[in-house]
This record gives structure tokens, C-alpha cells and sequence, in this order.
């Protein structure tokens, strides 16, 4: 079975700063466009979640097919 991970820091105004997939599937490019429109709803979903606990991980906050999004904020 293949499994990847996709790893994002997002910085201010949902600006992605660095962004590396690791994993043994074959790498399409189909599937990172993907990853970055499944990035960019949890992104909304974080905004709201933030500002309602003090956790700083946040754990899978959104989900799509067989793909699971968690989070760390950071303070600032």
C-alpha cells in the first residue's frame, strides 16, 4: 500500500512558506493541486477553531476521502 504525507507551514494571510511531500506513492501532479485545495478549506476551519481553544495542536480538523488534515498553531 502506498501512503504520502503532505507537510505545509503557512505563514501570515494563508501564504504557504514551505511545502514537502514524503511518502513511497508515486507523486502526481494532480495530487499536489489537490493537497493545496484540501490545505486552503482546513485553513478556514482553523481560523474559527483558534480563536475557540487554548490547544495548540489541533487534531484532524478536516478530512477528505482517505485524507486527513492536522494542525499546529503556533502563538503570534
Amino acid at each position: 500500500m502506498a501512503n504520502t504525507a503532505c507537510f505545509v507551514i503557512v505563514g501570515r494571510n494563508d501564504i504557504p512558506i514551505y511545502e514537502a511531500e514524503v511518502g513511497t506513492a508515486i507523486k502526481k501532479e494532480e495530487a499536489t493541486y489537490q493537497h493545496q485545495f484540501i490545505l486552503h478549506a482546513a485553513l478556514d476551519i482553523v481560523q474559527d477553531l483558534q480563536w475557540t481553544t487554548s490547544a495548540m495542536f489541533l487534531k484532524a480538523v478536516d478530512r477528505f476521502n482517505d485524507l486527513i488534515v492536522s494542525v499546529y498553531v503556533t502563538a503570534g
